[in-house]
């Protein structure tokens, strides 16, 4: 075999923006939808610095109807005069080489998102197109890019009277091959949190060509505009709404040598908590020090004012941090001038400086509100006292689990009926609804690598239960002895004994109930498994068609039709066929000109065969992937559907029902 040649000739060097079109991955997360707004934040993040330098009071955010994404900010302008180090405008400086920007050095921003400066440059790298127009000096400035390379020159297209930034960018299908439209959604969350944690800032967003999440087109242009004076505070009034409260909204702003702070906090009478992290309004879904030094100072404060007035018995141990934070909904916001994050996209904040600047300054100010909240503070250490008496009975409960699984042999419950196969990449736990279905589903499955595991009716609702009340209900138990994990403070991901959990309920409104409690469930206690995309959905068939010995297999509306078609069914005389059997008793399949149409109600109505080969045949099979878009509408759907306050559920289901299709009941 001839020795491959490998000399300086080799050795590729990618210029200019051509590293971000050849690693896009490397600079916006990924190619699919997400990274697709990755390049809307970029844009926003650039005008919210301009924002909290005090120069910006407008953000308009414009969906056009040719496809574009228009951001303009009336700030004081991207200067557009020549640049010494590069001999072009500052503008096209900013947009065309990484790593240029008024963020390097402190001339241009005291605080930003960030000190990457690669935002406009990667935008411009992935858009088919952009044009920037700067409002600065009186004059109207306008160039055009490609795909990271310059158009034209910087021209003077007219005169005006304000200052700003307005880019417009077409993101490159061959880059975003998945879709190059944005959600409206996930922009409408993003705005609202930036308008949140940025005083006195309007934020306005327009779609010109708007549509549903499934694609059908909407009447006119739809607008939005965000304007929230307490900051903050009334971030953590919006996250708590459906929440019962405990305490007020108790806020906290401070300035240190190392960082400005602000932190709002709330307690509820939820069990779970939700803290919300910011550098320099980037989201740190991962934290970082200001969450850790957030953290310690609750904790240490709530105990040495407890001890101090006497409302822990000498005897008491301290309330540990899972204590204090139980119900706790919290925004942690800090400006720093020069962070430090983990990764280009930003989860988690690095600066070692922070924890103890954060850690002292909140301490200080939370010890002052209990001090002067006497009744507030009674209230919050009652909750924590209250957790904490949990925990004390959910260890208990969780160690007779442990030792009694350990007298049962390898702690697996009796009823699972385990793979093979102890490869985590391979296997598969089923979680099926009932004796019936789990019975086909056994008989079905391939026993290498697919577990399954049945549940008897309907599993406890863990938004109104605590960890001790789980443990002590045998569908949970055996669930959580299943996964091997271990739950709450024991939590090992590293321990999971299966790649996939696959939740499979009958296609009706029970088995969405049980899904969604299921649901509940890990996205309460098991989060980082739906994070690192473990968790899935079946998806049985609705239909079984059949002419002769030819048999389809339908999983929505539209393809019972197509196979109805194919069949040779006349689509008019199945709809007169229809409305006779609505006003008839019937049951079972169906036939219509010869062909057996038969509605699935239940996964139990299958015979092994029939689920293997639609459901979990891993080459014929559909599975949905839960993930989560985004962490604060999904965990106010969660308390809304699921927690003990009824008004919002009720506005919830009353709101929606309308595009309610198909409903069985």
């Amino acid at each position: 075999m001839a020795q491959q040649e490998y000399s300086a000739d080799s050795i590729q060097v990618l210029e200019g923006l051509e590293a971000v079109r050849k690693r896009p991955g490397m600079y916006i997360g990924s190619t699919d939808v997400r990274g697709l707004h990755h390049l809307l934040w970029e844009i926003v993040d650039n005008a919210i610095d301009e924002s909290m330098a005090g120069y910006c009071t407008e953000i308009d955010i414009t969906l056009q109807e040719d496809g574009g994404i228009r951001v303009f900010d009336n700030g004081r302008g991207i200067p557009v005069d020549t640049h010494v180090k590069t001999g072009k405008s500052a503008l096209e400086t900013v947009m065309t080489i990484l790593h240029a920007g008024g963020k390097f050095g402190g001339g241009g921003y005291k605080v930003s998102g960030g000190l990457h400066g690669v935002g406009a440059s990667v935008v411009n790298a992935l858009s088919s197109k952009v044009i920037a127009v700067v409002h600065r000096d009186g004059k109207i400035h306008k160039q055009e890019y490609s795909k990271g390379a310059v158009l034209g020159k910087l021209e003077v297209i007219g005169k005006t009277d304000i200052t700003g930034t307005e880019f417009t960018f077409y993101p490159d299908p061959d880059i975003f091959k998945e879709t190059q439209k944005m959600e409206w959604e996930a922009i409408l969350t993003r705005m609202r949190q930036q308008a949140y944690l940025t005083k006195g800032v309007k934020i306005s967003i327009t779609d010109e060509k708007p549509e549903t999440p499934e694609g059908v087109a909407l009447e006119g242009p739809r607008k939005y505009r965000f304007y929230f004076e307490g900051g903050v505070g009334s971030y953590v009034q919006h996250l708590s709404e459906n929440k019962p409260a405990i305490s007020e909204v108790i806020s906290v702003e401070r300035e240190t040598d190392v960082c400005q702070l602000e932190v709002a906090m709330r307690y509820t009478d939820a069990y779970s908590e939700n803290i919300w992290c910011f550098t320099n309004h980037i989201h740190n879904p991962e934290g970082g020090t200001h969450l850790t030094g957030f953290r310690t100072a609750l904790t240490r404060t709530i105990n040495a004012y407890a001890r101090d007035k006497q409302l822990l018995k000498e005897k008491d141990d301290n309330l540990t941090a899972e204590d204090v934070r139980e119900g706790l909904t919290a925004v942690i916001s800090v400006k720093v001038s020069e962070p430090q994050f983990e990764g280009q996209t930003k989860g988690k904040l690095g600066n070692s400086e922070v924890r103890p600047a954060v850690e002292a300054a909140f301490a200080e100010a939370f010890n002052e509100y209990l001090g002067e909240n006497p009744n507030n503070a009674k209230a919050i250490i009652g909750k924590c006292s209250l957790a904490a008496r949990a925990r004390k009975a959910a260890r208990a409960a969780r160690d007779t689990v442990i030792r009694k699984g350990a007298l049962e042999g390898m702690t697996l419950p009796g009823k699972l009926a385990d793979c093979s196969s102890k490869d985590t990449q391979k296997t598969e736990l089923y979680i099926v609804e009932g004796d019936s279905a789990g019975g086909s589903a056994k008989q079905g499955r391939n026993r290498d690598f697919q577990a399954i595991l049945p549940l008897r009716g309907k599993i406890l609702n863990v938004e109104q239960a605590r960890l001790d009340r789980m443990l002590n209900n045998n569908e949970v138990k055996a669930l959580i002895v299943a996964l091997g994990t271990g739950i709450g403070e024991i939590f090992d991901v590293e321990k999971l004994r299966y790649g996939r959990i696959v939740i499979m309920t009958d296609a009706d409104v029970d088995g969405a109930h049980i899904r969604t409690l299921l649901l509940t469930l890990f996205y309460r206690y098991f989060h980082e498994l739906v994070e690192n995309g473990n968790l899935y959905i079946a998806c049985p068939p609705l239909y079984k068609i059949t002419k002769g010995k030819k048999v389809e297999y339908a999983y929505t509306e539209a393809e019972k039709a197509d196979a109805l078609k194919k069949f040779g069914v006349d689509i008019e005389v199945l709809e007169g066929a229809e409305e006779k059997e609505n006003t008839e008793e019937d049951g079972g399949p169906k036939k219509v000109s010869g062909v057996s149409i038969q509605r699935y109600k239940g996964l139990g109505e299958m015979n092994p065969e029939q689920l293997w080969e639609t459901t979990m045949d891993p080459d014929h099979r559909i599975m949905m992937k839960v993930t989560i878009s985004d962490a604060e509408k999904a965990d106010m759907i969660f308390s809304t559907l699921m927690g003990s306050d009824v008004p919002p559920r009720k506005k919830f289901i009353q709101t929606r029902a309308k595009s309610v299709k198909n409903l069985d009941v």
